[in-house]
């Protein structure tokens, strides 16, 4: 692996059942890196406001291994951008929600969005030796009406681009796919599966590309086989990497941990490996924003042995239940969910969260970190007859001619057999 890499797909799926009139014109917003924003969104970013996501991240993440018992990878950047995006389009209990959730309550939207816009920009920044770059995009099935002030604030505060595609089009899939692929260094292929459901009229896209390397890269040559032992009592022979020297070290009560700095140091890695008479499950159970905090003022330089497995693995999880289970449980109520800042209309039919995937892939060597995660919400009408229908004239029927300015119905007839 010549380079390292890490990307965060978000995808937002908008599923609706009816064809809607109306034109979206094509805005081009800065592809793939965000510019600066103005020097006051900078000076007001706080990081108080953008802490919740960690603790929510953690939730989630503690949830799905306690559920599972598995190898276990998500990007809770990802998952929260991602949701923070369609929490644009939410009202009233549906927003009450997805800001519990999030931890964003009492957060007024402009001041979250723009609090987001300077946080994805900083990150973007964090070092001059590794690549952070983010990217944002709607794509809108062409001659659909969307809300002009969901569009705007997609396009100001997450820098999205905004381009309407024919989705009946054979490549509207692929056109897509490729826009993907080139912001994910190709890790991340075919996340839109062709052809385009007829029923879908909106992705909404965020790629984040991280490239880096350790400060400090492990010696390949002192790399060495070992046993690693598994939750079942059983033992694999895998290649274990070794660094000694100082690093920054922590140990408490039920765990050790390193922090395994990329570039020039702001960015990291932080292994914690529990005691042996401390379960895994368990000390992820415990782990929350604060205490989280609380250990990482407690690292100090420390000389020592350290053996980290080379690792990579793959996680695919949906995650509608988890996040039931931290509140959002109404945004994917069909019959109560209310996502009508999206769109232009009002009442019938309404929008809800039919899934949350989460994809990623990790690997870790002597030279750093390469990894992909991706993200999907995919938001659907309730069933709406009126709209949305199939009719076969397949047996007798009847038909009739109406002027409409008279009122008058001069041909009305059956048809028994064409």
């Amino acid at each position: 692996m010549n380079y390292r890499t890490m990307t965060v797909i978000l995808l937002l799926a908008v599923m609706t059942s009816f064809s809607l009139t109306g034109c979206i014109s094509s805005v081009s917003g800065v592809d793939p890196q965000f510019s600066k924003p103005d020097e006051a969104v900078l000076n007001a970013f706080d990081p108080d406001v953008a802490r919740p996501f960690n603790q929510f991240g953690m939730e989630l993440f503690a949830a799905l291994f306690a559920a599972e018992k598995e190898n276990t990878f998500i990007s809770p950047t990802s998952i929260a951008t991602a949701l923070a995006m369609t929490y644009n389009g939410a009202r009233q209990e549906t927003k009450e929600a997805m800001a519990r959730a999030l931890g964003v309550e009492g957060v007024e939207l402009k001041r979250l969005n723009e609090n987001n816009l300077a946080l994805l920009y900083l990150l973007q920044e964090a070092d001059p030796e590794v690549k952070f770059n983010i990217a944002n995009s709607l794509w809108m099935r062409a001659g659909v009406e969307f809300d002009p002030d969901f569009m705007e604030r997609n396009e100001k505060h997450y820098n999205a681009t905004l381009r309407d595609l024919d989705f009946n089009s054979p490549a509207a899939a692929d056109i897509i796919n490729q826009w993907v692929k080139e912001r994910t260094g190709g890790l991340i292929e075919d996340i839109i599966e062709p052809p385009i459901d007829p029923q879908t009229i909106l992705f909404l896209i965020n790629a984040i590309y991280f490239q880096a390397d350790w400060s400090e890269p492990f010696n390949r040559e002192n790399t060495r086989e070992d046993s690693f032992h598994l939750l079942q009592g059983e033992t694999v022979s895998v290649p274990f990497m070794h660094r000694y020297g100082d690093l920054d070290y922590l140990e408490e009560e039920g765990f050790q941990a390193v922090r395994l700095p990329y570039g020039e140091g702001r960015l990291a890695m932080y292994v914690f490996l529990p005691a042996q008479d401390t379960d895994l499950a368990t000390l992820i159970s415990n782990l929350d924003a604060e205490k989280w905090e609380q250990w990482q003022r407690g690292f100090q330089e420390a000389a020592g042995n350290f053996y980290l497995p080379r690792f990579s693995m793959e996680y695919e999880k949906t995650l509608n239940d988890v996040l039931k289970e931290l509140g959002m449980d109404v945004a994917f109520d069909e019959g109560r969910a209310d996502l009508f800042d999206m769109v232009t209309w009002e009442g019938s039919p309404r929008l809800y969260i039919s899934e949350v995937k989460h994809k990623s892939f990790i690997e870790v060597d002597e030279l750093g970190t390469e990894a992909a995660a991706a993200t999907s919400v995919e938001i659907r009408l309730e069933s709406a007859p009126a709209f949305h229908f199939e009719m076969k004239v397949n047996r007798p029927f009847f038909f009739l001619i109406h002027d409409h300015a008279t009122g008058a119905i001069p041909f009305i007839g059956t048809v028994l057999e064409p």
